[in-house]
């Protein structure tokens, strides 16, 4: 009791504070102004910036920075890699647009690379040893940019080194109800399966088939997953259209975990100890056009229709192994080496700061990775073009003094995100105690522009609110009179309960993108924003050269996004946030859309689970108490917002509303998440995620155990819940 009354009035004589300085100062004595932060502190953000901004965004110079970019190769502590940080340096400092302080902040990581010298092979060979098929080790160059040498051949990242010989089998997506499903039809010991890229996360698919004594796994990307079909590189795929030719191939980072291997919980300064969440046995990609060549040969019963993908054949189980009548007949085995050496690596983030016009120790964070599989035009220099150009229009303000952010803003370009968000993570890891008191919000703009025909946004509910006022003052790009914001409620829209209907913003619930640790590990209001594709006209699950060394400036500027308006639009959307996020008298996070959210998954899971658990005598009471508690205090806290002056008490809460929902002891198996709202989750309900793990672990056990721990999670949601009310209610 005497802990809260002490922080109610540390809290108070804050706000007293700030209004003595107000009217202190705000009264001129004998010609003395007051000084320039306690006038920036009574004020709101400026409209006339905002559109200054706005105008000032240019989509050419965001064409030149990607062309420079991407000029060569960037993987994670490459040559090329120090080429991008010695870019980003120049630009930060820069006289004229620089911003305040930029450094480079060095970490010890664990990188996993293929042996140049001993490329990884994938090959068909019979008994005698004899070759009788190879899958290509590098992808079909069609510009000079795939013959650059520094192009690394695809490879598993993580994947364990090894010889695998077996017969080939096929997996679908690698999920455990596929190996579940094709280990009733045979004996799955000692085989090889060949999986298809969606379903399962890359590690899982190898990570999945070692319980069955299966002891290599290849990967492809199948035509129907990302090209609609199309398979000729003849007149169908690049450098035709936009769709992955046959000899493409994602690479990608095998691990499960994110974060540096050595340094679980650690900033990487030192290596420790080698978390798990890798590969157990050898995994390896490939294009679908060997994939084509393995599969159609595959012997054994049909695989179900929905394994069915888009080769003109059926996809069989194999028997294992291939048909009779095949040339490769039933006695051929299937060789995967893979060679590979980790090793620690000097990896670096790049920051940059702009201070606070007033003795403000509040952050604003936006980030965007900067390493790449090889030349990386929209994964992720298409989001670092654009940070670099909001960079340089807010830092021209900055310099000419026409503005000055309420809260500090720092940028972040994230070293070595491709082997696992190794940067951001160690960053969010070494800078723990100071971020989860200061930060108010994370924006992570990685991929810009998936294409150009629509916004799509995710994150936290309560961030929902600024990035539909910014989106409604920016045109879309080839549309007059229309703005990002109708046009985006055309593509992906909702109807809420209390708004109508608006657009769908998706949550953060796994760990895609940099987002991961600010959402999952410190509870940040976080968000993604980027454009992307009309889904009604392509079923690719996502831009068809994503990872491979088709993602070139040619790509880019030819069919992703010519003329680079849609850049334009991001960085326009993504700038107008941040200014409203730093300059804003009152954050503008909005909790009643929170308390909305927690109710559409109290919905679904009283619909999933609440029959079910009153025979087994647990109570879903607690939880609706919470969540009904919560709704109440967000709605008390939007009447006070509207109604009170006391901005410093207000703003905390806002800022730590995501804390209340960390448990650092929820999910002991899953590394890294410790928020019940948005961790990831393999039931696949839109629902609380451990509830909803632990519920469908309990209905396949049936064990009494399990059913305690879905109990268990009933109590920890409602727990942290309640305390996110708290937090909203009036400070005591």
């Amino acid at each position: 009791m005497l802990k809260q009354v002490l922080i109610g009035a540390l809290c108070g004589s804050v706000v007293l504070t700030i209004g003595i300085l107000i009217g202190h100062f705000g009264i001129t004595k004998s010609g003395n102004s007051a000084p320039s932060w306690v006038k920036d502190v009574v004020k709101d953000v400026d409209e006339d910036l905002i559109q200054q901004f706005l105008s000032e965004v240019d989509n050419v110079k965001i064409q030149e920075n990607l062309r420079e970019l991407t000029k060569v190769p960037h993987m994670a502590t490459t040559a090329g890699d120090e080429h991008t940080v010695q870019l980003m340096l120049k630009r930060w400092q820069d006289p004229d647009s620089g911003l305040d302080q930029a450094w480079r902040e060095e970490y010890m990581v664990y990188l996993s690379f293929p042996d140049p010298n001993k490329p990884n092979k994938v090959s068909v060979v019979n008994p005698s040893g004899s070759v009788l098929h190879t899958a290509r080790e590098k992808e079909k160059p069609y510009t000079s940019d795939q013959e650059d040498p520094e192009v690394v051949q695809p490879y598993a990242a993580y994947s364990p080194a090894g010889e695998p010989k077996g017969k080939l089998v096929y997996a679908n997506q690698g999920k455990p109800s596929d190996y579940h499903h094709l280990n009733q039809t045979m004996d799955l010991r000692g085989t090889i399966a060949i999986t298809r890229y969606g379903g399962a996360g890359r590690g899982a698919k190898a990570i999945n088939a070692a319980p069955y004594g299966i002891i290599g796994v290849l990967v492809y990307t199948d035509p129907l997953d990302i090209n609609d079909g199309l398979m000729s590189d003849v007149n169908e795929t690049y450098p035709h259209s936009w769709y992955l030719p046959p000899s493409g191939v994602e690479r990608g980072s095998f691990g499960s975990q994110f974060g540096d291997k050595l340094t679980p919980y650690l900033a990487a300064k030192a290596p420790n100890i080698l978390i798990p969440g890798l590969p157990p046995i050898p995994i390896q990609p490939i294009g679908f056009k060997d994939a084509y060549t393995l599969i159609c040969e595959l012997g054994g019963d049909a695989a179900p229709q929905d394994w069915q993908g888009g080769f003109n054949c059926t996809y069989n189980f194999g028997a294992p192994g291939f048909k009779p009548t095949s040339v490769f007949n039933d006695r051929v085995e299937l060789a995967n080496l893979v060679t590979l050496y980790n090793k620690v690596n000097h990896s670096f983030n790049i920051t940059v700061m702009v201070h606070a016009s007033g003795p403000s120790d509040r952050y604003v964070i936006y980030g965007n990775h900067r390493d790449s599989w090889v030349h990386g035009a929209i994964d992720p220099s298409s989001g670092t073009s654009v940070m670099l150009e909001i960079t340089r229009v807010l830092g021209g303000m900055v310099k000419r003094g026409k503005w000055r952010p309420r809260r500090s803003i720092i940028f972040g370009s994230w070293g070595a995100e491709e082997f696992g968000l190794i940067g951001s993570t160690e960053y969010a890891e070494e800078y723990l105690t100071k971020l989860s008191e200061r930060t108010a919000a994370y924006i992570n703009v990685d991929i810009a522009v998936f294409a150009n025909a629509t916004l799509r946004a995710s994150g936290m509910p309560s961030v929902q609110n600024v990035i539909f006022k910014a989106s409604k003052q920016v045109s879309a790009p080839g549309l007059d009179s229309t703005s990002v914001y109708e046009n985006w409620i055309r593509y992906f829209n909702r109807t809420s309960p209390t708004h109508g209907l608006i657009p769908s913003v998706g949550y953060l619930t796994g760990a895609g993108s940099d987002y991961a640790a600010f959402v999952h590990y410190l509870g940040i209001a976080s968000m993604d924003i980027s454009y992307t594709y009309d889904r009604s006209k392509t079923n690719a699950r996502i831009y068809p050269a994503y990872h491979t060394a088709y993602d070139t400036f040619h790509y880019a500027s030819k069919f992703i996004d010519p003329g680079f308006v849609g850049h334009q639009a991001v960085a326009r959307t993504a700038g107008n946030v941040l200014i409203r996020l730093a300059d804003s008298l009152v954050l503008p996070l909005n909790c009643s859309d929170y308390a909305e959210s927690l109710e559409e998954y109290l919905n679904t899971a009283v619909s999933l689970y609440q029959e079910q658990l009153q025979a087994k005598n647990i109570s879903m009471e607690p939880l609706k108490r919470a969540v009904s508690s919560f709704g109440k205090a967000a709605e008390h806290l939007d009447q006070v917002i509207h109604s009170s002056d006391l901005v410093r008490k207000i703003n905390d809460q806002l800022m730590l509303v995501d804390r209340a929902f960390l448990n650092p002891l929820a999910f002991p198996d899953k590394y890294g998440y410790r928020h019940v709202i948005w961790a990831a989750s393999s039931a696949g309900k839109p629902t609380f995620p451990g509830l909803a793990d632990a519920f469908a672990k309990a209905e396949s056990s049936g064990l009494s155990g399990d059913w305690d721990k879905v109990h268990y999670h009933l109590s920890v949601l409602s727990q942290a819940i309640d305390a996110a009310a708290s937090i909203l209610a009036d400070v005591i």
